[in-house]
């Protein structure tokens, strides 16, 4: 095996160890929510620790929207710096499309028949989950599946990519100075990194919008900043390609910097305080720091080898599947009673919830994600249609 193909192994593994730790933290804290007492003294968690509190209050789904960026804007940037190829957009738009719709839409359509044994039912919540409109809706947002309100923001940001890819490689292209297209994609990346900021801003500070108006606040315009945090890590991937390979002695203080801010934003986070209003912005950053001192590395870290894991590799295979079930499993489990009641058992709830969701999004991912992943296979390496039975050259 080569150096190269060490190199990109190594990255394919930190990667699935990623979406598993995501996964994983999603859960814990989705039951962490569950588990919240609301009085007239404000809200309690369930565990009076901050420093655990801030742990399983950790949000991750900044991480999801940087790494999706970052993988997925990694070709256009090297195409727009260094004129390599890219992916038509109908290509790149199916493929995406084998990726998350035949599990999305089937976990949408049972959820959404279970809650709604009677037609018409809730029709406009279906429409919207269907349509990926559901995070514009002030009500719905959180129906059916409520975690899937990122998923409207990961659609859209396809469509986006598809859109000011191919501008970015065409403005690059009569660019004869190669830091000059760098700077260009650049600033393409800060400019879309920093519209969210200015809207939260305005938002919270101008207008005085408090923070559950989810609308508002958990829109594009307010979270793409994450996606554009993942687009500015591949700009920078990319520009650097195999030069400045970190060593050890660099990677390891960024990764514990990294993690160690992500910790103090939760810890410090409180509802409209500086820290809860700009989290997401702010963890954006964190993630690319510790993904790049991660990923563009001379050698393997101990860091590296433990996301690297079997257990972590495993949960991130099936992470997709743990995202969209968790929570339907999680409140089933509620509603048949199976899971204690009062704050004290939210230890033995986060082990009964993982225990009955990994077993589901194991067998979700054989059933339904894998099989999907073979429609795949439909098209060539440049997007057509694959011809499955070529006729015979004629002589």
């Amino acid at each position: 095996m080569s150096s190269t193909d060490a190199a990109a192994g190594n990255r394919n593994r930190a990667v699935a160890g990623f979406r598993g730790l995501a996964a994983i933290s999603t859960v814990a804290f989705h039951v962490w929510q569950q588990y919240f007492r609301y009085d007239a003294g404000g809200s309690h968690p369930p565990v009076g620790n901050p420093v655990i509190g801030a742990v399983l209050s950790l949000e991750v789904i900044d991480l999801f929207f940087v790494l999706s960026a970052y993988l997925l804007t990694l070709s256009y940037a090297r195409a727009a710096i260094d004129g390599r190829s890219t992916r038509t957009a109908r290509h790149f738009l199916f493929r995406r499309a084998i990726r998350i719709l035949p599990l999305y839409v089937l976990a949408v359509l049972v959820v959404w028949a279970s809650r709604n044994p009677t037609l018409p039912g809730n029709w406009r919540d279906l429409v919207e989950h269907l349509t990926f409109t559901h995070v514009f809706d002030q009500q719905r947002i959180f129906y059916t599946l409520g975690p899937t309100w990122s998923l409207s923001l990961e659609v859209l940001f396809y469509l986006v990519l598809v859109a000011l890819g191919p501008l970015a490689v065409r403005a690059c292209r009569p660019l004869r100075q190669r830091r000059t297209r760098v700077a260009v994609c650049a600033a393409g990346c800060l400019f879309l990194f920093a519209a969210p900021l200015a809207w939260i801003a305005v938002a919270h500070y101008g207008f005085g919008v408090p923070h559950t108006d989810w609308v508002v606040y958990f829109g594009p315009q307010a979270r793409f900043g994450g996606f554009a945090a993942g687009m500015g890590l591949a700009v920078l991937t990319a520009a650097l390609g195999d030069r400045g390979r970190l060593g050890p002695r660099t990677a390891l203080p960024l990764v514990a910097f990294a993690l160690a801010g992500l910790f103090a934003l939760s810890l410090d986070s409180g509802p409209e305080n500086f820290t809860f209003t700009f989290y997401h912005p702010i963890a954006s950053v964190l993630w690319v720091v510790l993904i790049f001192s991660t990923l563009h590395v001379r050698q393997q870290t101990f860091w590296q080898g433990f996301l690297a894991s079997r257990w972590l590799a495993a949960a991130g295979l099936v992470s997709y599947s743990l995202f969209i079930w968790h929570e339907p499993v999680m409140l089933q489990l509620h509603d048949a009673g199976l899971l204690p009641t009062g704050q004290s058992g939210f230890p033995l709830a986060l082990l009964i919830v993982f225990v009955a969701a990994v077993p589901v999004a194991t067998a979700s991912y054989w059933l339904i994600e894998y099989p999907a992943s073979l429609l795949g296979r439909l098209k060539d390496h440049r997007g057509r249609p694959r011809e499955f039975y070529p006729e015979p050259a004629t002589r």
